[in-house]
């Protein structure tokens, strides 16, 4: 890396969580409206297990990407007093979302010692994804980190000098209590989350663009998402994280995680392609086997996943191409290949991975920069 950019990250500063407590608020608005696009991220080293509060046990690398995302606007009108309880209500795709309620009104209740002003107004919350919501795609990083960005647009308004650097690593850290993996969606195309002694800036609080070096080879990369199951998963990610307690391996896939970072950051720096793709798949199926030895264990593969990651294996073998895979905490397959590749690749897909596709179905996305205030 840089010698520039290795001083810069040294010196840049971490922040605690008090630095998030606003000091005053002017809060003579009466209403107004506020919106953001986020967008989804798909973690390349994996953070499986947390602490309380939604610490990470393991630092995790992202790229954000650009097509799956989530747009939120709330309206807020202020009540005549101040409120003992939260008042809004939630619509998603237009229609009213009585079940998304709870979930909100528990991220309000971490957030208010932050966000003091949510008792203070009244908030009608209109959220829609570009994805469809039963499609096995994780809409809690893109939701909960839009929703976020649209409070901080909030606290905005309500003060005075607000820094970008202060809003952005607050919606992160805001995003991190809604759900963990948010707080890397904010900004783009690769966000760093969790502490790590390779990356001296890095926080357990929140998420930091990642600060070295990137070679061209990992720009405009490109991310196709084949649906192989669209069902919800038989067991959530969160009964997932907490199954790493007590793991009989999770001290040295803690460590593994950490040892990984240190070497992608050396990998994004020189474009070593085929230590990128060794790294990542293995993050991937590593993250499936702490799924499958823990105590009670559980496999969220499908057979049409391994079908997909055998027939990658193979064309990458044959075409001599640099397609590789990654997945999430489900079935669903990310294939992930660079842009000079991608007519080559995209064709290997739609004739031979498509097949394997709950309903044939499959969304095209590739690297993108962050939120977007609309």
């Amino acid at each position: 890396m840089t010698v520039l950019k290795t001083i810069f990250a040294q010196r840049e500063y971490s922040m605690i969580e008090t630095d998030f407590i606003p000091d005053t608020l002017n809060l003579d608005k009466d209403h107004g409206i506020v919106q953001y696009t986020s967008p989804s991220n798909i973690a390349l080293i994996k953070y499986w297990g947390k602490l309380e509060n939604q610490i990470p046990a393991n630092p995790s690398i992202s790229f954000t990407l650009n097509a799956c995302s989530t747009t939120t606007k709330i309206e807020y009108v202020k009540l005549g007093k101040k409120a003992s309880d939260f008042s809004f209500d939630l619509y998603f795709e237009g229609l009213p979302k009585e079940e998304f309620k709870p979930k909100i009104t528990t991220f309000f209740k971490r957030i208010i010692t932050y966000m003091p002003f949510l008792l203070e107004y009244r908030l009608s919350i209109h959220t829609s994804n570009t994805f469809p919501h039963s499609s096995g795609i994780a809409s809690s990083a893109s939701g909960m980190s839009a929703l976020a960005l649209c409070l901080m647009e909030m606290e905005r308004s309500f003060t005075k000098n607000m820094t970008d650097d202060y809003f952005d690593r607050k919606a992160s850290f805001l995003s991190r209590l809604g759900s963990g993996s948010a707080c890397r969606s904010i900004n783009g195309p690769l966000v760093q989350w969790g502490k790590s002694n390779f990356i001296e800036s890095s926080s357990d609080l929140y998420g930091i663009p990642f600060p070295y070096d990137v070679h061209p080879i990992f720009n405009n990369f490109h991310d196709t998402i084949l649906l192989v199951d669209k069902g919800e998963k038989q067991v959530s990610s969160t009964v997932g994280h907490d199954l790493m307690h007590g793991h009989p391996f999770a001290a040295n896939r803690f460590k593994q995680a950490d040892d990984n970072l240190g070497k992608i950051i050396g990998v994004l720096e020189s474009g070593n392609i085929k230590e990128f793709i060794n790294i990542v798949e293995s993050e991937a199926l590593t993250l499936h086997a702490m799924m499958m030895t823990s105590n009670p264990y559980f496999i969220l593969m499908k057979p049409n996943t391994l079908s997909i990651i055998n027939a990658i294996w193979e064309f990458r073998e044959t075409s001599k191409t640099h397609v590789c895979f990654t997945l999430d905490a489900g079935a669903n397959v990310h294939v992930l290949y660079p842009e000079n590749e991608k007519d080559k690749v995209f064709s290997f897909i739609k004739e031979k991975l498509v097949p394997f596709c709950q309903n044939g179905q499959y969304i095209c996305d590739q690297i993108g920069q962050g939120a977007k205030k609309k």
